[in-house]
């Protein structure tokens, strides 16, 4: 594949420039096997639709065609089980969760990682990722079948993660 140049000019990050080396949603790492694409988690409604308001330039147009997304504020009723399953960006700054090059946290880092850069950050944020499987397990025992009325929040959660809780 053809090494491409992304520069991003956003309100978190201006001039910022990385490189797409792989092509788009393939090559992950074996221990990386998200349920769902970065597109598919903004149609579900994820992160009270604010997440991705100003940098879609970034990303495929495609993927902002069905969002779920409200540029005024962050709004949980856009969330698939419509709960807040979000810290502030405060919080994540404090237990030191961001990575310097991805300051809008773990959904920003997969979303550049399935667009297909690669970074030294990859292999601390698949950890991270399959960490969160726990909360899978709970809806399992805790829950009936696709009973998206229980453990709403922990649902929420894992849709953050690019895990289909829907399924569970």
């Amino acid at each position: 594949m053809k090494r491409v140049r992304v520069e991003v000019n956003d309100l978190m990050q201006q001039g910022y420039v990385y490189h797409l080396t792989e092509p788009i949603g393939r090559n992950f790492h074996p221990d990386f096997q998200p349920e769902l694409t970065p597109k598919q988690m903004l149609e579900l409604g994820v992160f009270g639709g604010k997440y991705m308001t100003d940098c879609a330039a970034e990303f495929p147009e495609d993927w902002f065609a069905g969002a779920k997304l409200c540029a005024k504020r962050h709004d949980p009723e856009l969330n698939f089980f419509g709960v807040n399953a979000s810290q502030p960006l405060s919080v994540w700054k404090e237990k030191g969760w961001l990575y310097e090059e991805d300051p809008r946290g773990w959904f920003q880092w997969y979303c550049r990682y399935y667009m297909g850069r690669r970074c030294q950050d990859d292999e601390r944020q698949i950890k991270r990722w399959r960490a969160i499987r726990r909360h899978a397990a709970q809806v399992r025992k805790n829950c009936r079948r696709q009973d998206f009325k229980c453990r709403r929040k922990q649902r929420q959660a894992l849709l953050h993660w690019a895990y289909d809780s829907r399924r569970i």
